[in-house]
């Protein structure tokens, strides 16, 4: 039985990516991205396998691989493909899985199948992935409203960016969940850069945990 950890956040663009690279590394995991829409530039696998210092044996292929970067139900219409639901499946592997959602929640990958639908079906535990700027608290709290309206089970909040203190506890205290800690910014994104800042800032034995109630 896989024992799978998804990674999704309140938004796009706000460092999910970097966020999953450095839990995959930590925990020794391996890491499936689901559905990768855009695939000129680097994708969001090949920068897990850049930074988490896994080896590519740890790295499953996408299900589906699509052309545009575009929301994934617009980018599999424009390549003409239908993304189902039903090959969806978490993969059966020896070890942790860090599964890597699409931006947001509610992001749509077909006209009536969105990532959140996809989440409550495989009913596995769930980081929510934060930016610390201003508007955050709204977005993580509608997000967590909608993890729970769900049953969908919530490790926590991991925030990303510069401290902001008092949004980070009023979320945890408002959204009743876990704070998980706080990825800076790094100047220098490497491998090691990116290893040591998760270490000083994560307890790995948090994403171990059942999720709070």
């Amino acid at each position: 039985m896989t024992n799978a950890i998804i990674v999704t956040g309140t938004d796009t663009g706000i460092g999910k990516t970097v966020f999953a690279a450095a839990l995959a590394g930590a925990l020794d995991a391996s890491y499936w991205k689901p559905v990768q829409a855009g695939i000129e530039d680097e994708t969001d696998r090949q920068a897990v396998l850049r930074l988490s210092g896994l080896s590519e044996a740890h790295l499953l292929p996408e299900a589906y691989r699509l052309n545009t970067p575009a929301s994934p139900h617009l980018a599999a219409e424009i390549d003409g493909v239908t993304i189902d639901a039903e090959a969806l499946v978490l993969p059966e592997i020896d070890g942790p899985l860090v599964v890597e959602g699409a931006g947001g929640l509610l992001v749509p990958l077909t006209r009536s199948l969105t990532y959140i639908d996809v989440f409550a079906r495989w009913h596995a535990p769930v980081v929510l992935c934060a930016r610390t700027t201003l508007g955050t608290i709204n977005h993580t709290l509608l997000s967590i409203e909608a993890l729970r309206a769900r049953a969908i089970p919530l490790l926590g909040v991991a925030f990303i960016g510069d401290e902001n203190a008092e949004s980070e506890r009023v979320i945890a205290e408002i959204g009743r969940a876990r704070r998980l800690g706080r990825l800076p910014h790094l100047a220098q994104l490497t491998p090691e850069s990116l290893r040591a800042a998760f270490a000083q800032n994560f307890a790995t034995d948090d994403f171990l945990k059942d999720p709070a109630p």
